[in-house]
C-alpha cells in the first residue's frame, strides 16, 4: 500500500494512541485530535486520504462531523466506528458518506482490511480520473498535450476531427471563442493524418505586421524589397507535404485572401521576387474567434474563400456549455501542476469546484488552466485556494485610458501595464492577463516590446 495520511478522531485516549502506534507500524502518516473543533485546522494544514472518527464525540456527534467533511472534502474516505451495532447508525453512516463502518472494540485485522479496501478504492479512482483523456499516449505525445473531458459536446467534436483527419487533402475551418483549443485540435487533426510524419506549421495571422505579410506567407527572394538581405522560405513551403494552420484568419488582409485562394486551389505559390510559382501540397486548416460569416456579409472576408476553406467547419464548444468537464480537467490541471512544481496534490474542497461550474469562464479553457496554475503557484495548506477574477487586483492603466479607443494602444498599455507589475516575468505577466505565455510572446514581438 501507499503512505497514507490518516486523521484519527476520538475522545478516547487509549484507542486513539493504540490505532496511531498500528497505523505507524505500517509506516502511514498519522496524526490524532479528541476535539471536533481541531478538525477541520488539520484538514486545511494536511494532505489527509483517510478519516477515522468515532461515532460518539464532546461537542459534537460523529455523524454531523462525517457530514460536514464530506461537504468539505468528497475525496476523504471515513470509516466511522461505534460502539453499537445497531443496523441505523449503518445506514445513517453510509448515507452520510462513510467509506465505511467497524464496531467497537476493534480488531486491528479488521482495520487493516478497511484500510487496504480505501487504498484501492483510491487506485481505482485515480485511474478512473486519467482514464476521462479522451487521446491516445501516442497522439498525446504527438501534440504535446492532452485532451481531457466526459461530455458528448467534447466527443463528438473529437469524433469529427478524427474523421477529418483521414480525408487529408480537405481543408478545415474551426470556429470557436478564444481558449477553447482550436489549435489543439488542428494538431490532433494532423498527428491523425497521413500527413503526420510531415511539418505541422501554425502561423498567427494576427501576429504578423501589415507590411510582411505576403513574404511571410509565400516568402521571398534575395533582393526583392529593401532590407531582403537573402531568400526567405514562407510558411506554405515550410509546410510543404504537411499541414499550415492559419490562426485569426479574420485578420488576414482582404487583399492577400485572393492570393491565398489562388493557392489553396492550385497548389501554386507566387514568390515576392521571383517570376517561377512554386508546386506546394500543403493542407490548410484555418481557425478564427470572429464572426467569420458575418465578416462576409460585411464584406471584410471573401466569400469565395471562406467556402473554400470551409469543407468541414468544427465548432469547440465554450467551457460555460461543458460543465460536467469542469471537474475532471480542475483534477486534470492539479496534478499536471503539482508534479510539474513538485508539490503534493492538494484537495479541492466541493465549495471550490461548486464555484468553478457557476464560473463564466469568458477565457475558456485557457482560463482555467491559468486559474489553477496560479492558485498551485501560491498553493501552501492541504486544500486548493483558488482566486476568480473579480477577487484579483486589478491592473492600472493610464488615468485617461478610458479616452483611448485605439484597440491596440490600450492592448500594449495593458501587456506593458502586465509587464511592469511582474516585474518584467513572462509567466506571471501572462497569468495576470488570462492569456498563455506563448500569446504574450507573440503579442510582445508585434508591438516590438523591448524587455
Amino acid at each position: 500500500m501507499q503512505n497514507l495520511n490518516i486523521l484519527i478522531i476520538d475522545d478516547k485516549q487509549l484507542l486513539a494512541d493504540e490505532l496511531l502506534e498500528f497505523f505507524e507500524e505500517h509506516t502511514f502518516h498519522t496524526c490524532t485530535t479528541h476535539r471536533p473543533s481541531q478538525v477541520f485546522s488539520i484538514l486545511q494544514a494536511e494532505a489527509i486520504d483517510v478519516v477515522v472518527v468515532n461515532m460518539h464525540l464532546p461537542g459534537m456527534s460523529g455523524l454531523d462531523l462525517l457530514r460536514e467533511i464530506k461537504k468539505d472534502y468528497p475525496d476523504i474516505n471515513v470509516i466511522v466506528v461505534s460502539g453499537h451495532d445497531a443496523m441505523d447508525a449503518v445506514i445513517q453512516s453510509i448515507h452520510a458518506g462513510a467509506f465505511d463502518f467497524l464496531q467497537n472494540p476493534i480488531r486491528l485485522s479488521e482495520m487493516k482490511a478497511a484500510i487496504e479496501r480505501t487504498e484501492k478504492f483510491r487506485q481505482r479512482t485515480q485511474e478512473g480520473q486519467r482514464s476521462h483523456s479522451l487521446i491516445s499516449k501516442e497522439l498525446q505525445h504527438a501534440i504535446d498535450a492532452d485532451i481531457i473531458g466526459r461530455s458528448q459536446a467534447i466527443k463528438n467534436i473529437l469524433d469529427m476531427a478524427s474523421t477529418a483527419a483521414q480525408h487529408d487533402e480537405t481543408n478545415v475551418l474551426i470556429l470557436g471563442e478564444s481558449g477553447t483549443g482550436k489549435e489543439l485540435i488542428a494538431r490532433m487533426i494532423h498527428y491523425h493524418s497521413p500527413r503526420s510524419r510531415h511539418r505541422f506549421y501554425a502561423v498567427n495571422c494576427s501576429a504578423i505586421p501589415r507590411e510582411l505579410f505576403e513574404s511571410e506567407l509565400f516568402g521571398h527572394k534575395k533582393g526583392a524589397f529593401t532590407g531582403a538581405l537573402e531568400s526567405k522560405k514562407g510558411c506554405f513551403q515550410l509546410a510543404d507535404g504537411g499541414t499550415l494552420f492559419l490562426d485569426e484568419i479574420g485578420d488576414l488582409p482582404i487583399e492577400l485572401q485572393a492570393k491565398l485562394l489562388r493557392v489553396i486551389e492550385d497548389k501554386m505559390v507566387d514568390v515576392v521576387g521571383s517570376e517561377n510559382p512554386q508546386k506546394v501540397d500543403v493542407r490548410v486548416i484555418a481557425a478564427a474567434n470572429q464572426d467569420l460569416p458575418g465578416k462576409v456579409k460585411k464584406g471584410e472576408f471573401r466569400t469565395d474563400l471562406y467556402y473554400r476553406l470551409n469543407t468541414v467547419v468544427i465548432k469547440p464548444p465554450p467551457l460555460r456549455e461543458r460543465q460536467e468537464d469542469i471537474q475532471v480537467l480542475v483534477e486534470h490541471f492539479v496534478r499536471f501542476f503539482a508534479e510539474k512544481m513538485k508539490k503534493p496534490i492538494p484537495t479541492i474542497r466541493r465549495h471550490t469546484l461548486e464555484r468553478l461550474q457557476q464560473h463564466a469562464f469568458p477565457g475558456n479553457i485557457r482560463e482555467l488552466r491559468n486559474m489553477i496554475e496560479r492558485a498551485m503557484i501560491f498553493s501552501k495548506g492541504a486544500s486548493l485556494n483558488v482566486t476568480f477574477p473579480e477577487e484579483t487586483d486589478e491592473i492600472r492603466l493610464p488615468s485617461n485610458s478610458h479616452k483611448i479607443f485605439d484597440l491596440q494602444r490600450v492592448e500594449k498599455e495593458t501587456i506593458l501595464a502586465a509587464l511592469q507589475e511582474s516585474g518584467n516575468n513572462q509567466v506571471k505577466a501572462a497569468i495576470l492577463l488570462n492569456i498563455s505565455r506563448q500569446a504574450l510572446e507573440r503579442r510582445i514581438k508585434k508591438y516590438q516590446i523591448v524587455l
